[in-house]
């Protein structure tokens, strides 16, 4: 991120607050395992208990469009992922997805869903994270984003106990989220045992595709991987 400049040099349209750029695997949803970019913007008005990204809530640099793709073209992998915090908390957000579309990577965010998401260029993968009450933020959930999602679309539940994959199940059932999207559930890491949620899936005969946080895995809380 040494392209960073000052806030005060850049156009108001073609800037946004960097937290980090950097190279890993996706560990989650539908690309699991493809080497991404990853473009982590700074701030969330959420609070979720179990966030591991608190780092991404304040600081960051302000970098232009132009800075931002130069960094992530130094990696020889065509996916990127805008993720945050809440990258749609910061309104640019969505021309820099469309620049990164036009540059001809293919493209994902992560988003709370608590924001729009009808502003995300329609060649982006939206990878929405609803929230469950055991986050403690399910009151965030922007219900109008439901009717939006496409088969490209896809939805995470991380399930902090039975509460919560009760609330879940019942969730996807009310807003037929199967026949719209890719659907996922994953444990909140340290609370809840993933062979444990694995089973209730079995047992229950959901027809939604389990997953592991894939970086936790391999490099356990080190951020940036």
């Amino acid at each position: 991120m040494d392209n960073a400049v000052r806030k005060d040099e850049l156009p108001a349209a073609e800037r946004l607050k960097i937290t980090e750029i950097f190279h890993s695997l996706q560990g989650e949803a539908a690309t699991s395992g493809i080497p991404t970019v990853f473009i982590r913007l700074t701030g969330c008005p959420l609070r979720c208990q179990y966030c591991d990204t608190s780092y991404a809530f304040f600081g960051g640099r302000w970098m232009d469009f132009d800075s931002i793709l130069t960094a992530v073209d130094e990696h020889s992998t065509s996916h990127v992922c805008v993720t945050g915090g809440e990258p749609l908390a910061q309104k640019n957000c969505a021309g820099l997805l469309a620049r990164l579309c036009d540059a001809g990577y293919t493209v994902s965010i992560e988003t709370s869903g608590a924001f729009d998401i009808d502003v995300v260029d329609p060649r982006v993968a939206r990878v929405l994270d609803i929230k469950t009450p055991g986050s403690g933020e399910s009151h965030r959930n922007l219900l109008e984003n439901l009717s939006l999602l496409t088969g490209q679309d896809q939805v995470k539940f991380v399930i902090c106990d039975r509460a919560d994959y009760q609330w879940a199940g019942e969730f996807i059932g009310a807003h037929k989220l199967l026949s719209r999207c890719q659907v996922f559930y994953s444990s909140s890491y340290g609370q809840l045992n993933a062979a444990e949620l694995a089973g209730w899936i079995l047992d229950d005969g959901l027809q939604v595709r389990f997953q592991i946080q894939l970086h936790k895995f391999l490099w356990g809380e080190e951020p940036g991987r």
